[in-house]
């Protein structure tokens, strides 16, 4: 058979390529954002970040770039491939670890679920094997995941914040034992100097970062980047702007929570609770 040969400079990563077609329809055009904003009635920010790939934009607004651009079917197919293509997480997750290995300083806040840097091999077993993970996979999976506690301890270690949604420590694991053994790691952790634990009760109400998990990288020279993150993948944002409007409502929730000494005690409670 003979090798496939490229016959166009265009990307072949769908993210990438749903990003560039909507760079050149406009170029065309000869618009600029906030024309093509005004004529379609969007916010023209969202598409400026389509073009970018900071963003996919949603099924409506890409039909309507269809009708738009006369394309039809176009967009909203390569948009399902973008949506469907779960290399761009692994290759984003791959540069956030890197970035993470340079920082000077984490932040971090979970809706659901403790961090990977907190979490006890018996934690980390459970959760990844309810996310579908199977052996031998998982057992890779748990070991890296304990190579990484090994970020926030030596001389060297960053200071790390986190602040977890009361609802992270009212779901225990289903092996009690475990989970007691994970609140008591969390416990001893809370009590290093490099280390603050912060819980944002539910008594809080309603917060700007309520289905958002994200992580908050100082690097070297000041810059700080964000990376969000669920069940199924995540996103790095490198940006300044995105990034600092999530540093708002980090900041906002961080008000709403509760002190580092507050929440030490209630995870004392906690772990008095479980049998």
């Amino acid at each position: 058979m003979p090798t496939r040969r490229v016959v166009t400079s265009r990307s072949r990563e769908p993210r990438a390529r749903f990003a560039e077609e909507l760079r050149s329809l406009r170029a065309a055009r000869g618009e600029s954002l906030r024309q093509l904003g005004e004529r379609l009635g969007w916010d023209w920010s969202l598409f400026g970040k389509m073009e970018k790939g900071e963003t996919l934009g949603g099924p409506e607004v890409v039909q309507a770039l269809d009708t738009y651009y006369g394309t039809p079917g176009l967009l909203l197919a390569l948009w399902e491939l973008a949506v469907s293509d779960k290399s761009q997480f692994k290759e984003q997750y791959r540069r956030y670890m890197s970035l993470e290995s340079e920082a000077t300083s984490l932040w971090h806040f979970a809706v659901s679920m403790l961090p990977g840097l907190l979490q006890t091999e018996g934690y980390a077993r459970e959760v990844l094997a309810a996310g579908g993970t199977k052996e031998p996979q998982l057992t890779q999976q748990v070991e890296a995941r304990m190579g990484r506690r090994e970020l926030l301890e030596g001389d060297n270690a960053p200071p790390f914040r986190t602040i977890l949604s009361e609802a992270v420590l009212r779901t225990p694991l289903r092996n009690l034992g475990e989970w007691r053994r994970q609140l008591e790691y969390l416990r001893k952790v809370s009590e290093r100097d490099e280390v603050i634990i912060q819980v944002l009760p539910f008594l809080a109400g309603p917060y700007g970062l309520d289905s958002t998990d994200v992580w908050f990288l100082r690097l070297a020279g000041g810059r700080t980047v964000a990376y969000t993150e669920n069940a199924y993948g995540g996103e790095l944002i490198e940006t300044d702007g995105p990034v600092e409007r999530l540093q708002r409502a980090y900041d906002a929730v961080r008000d709403l929570a509760m002190s580092p000494a507050e929440s030490r005690k209630f995870i004392l409670r906690m772990l008095e609770e479980v049998p």
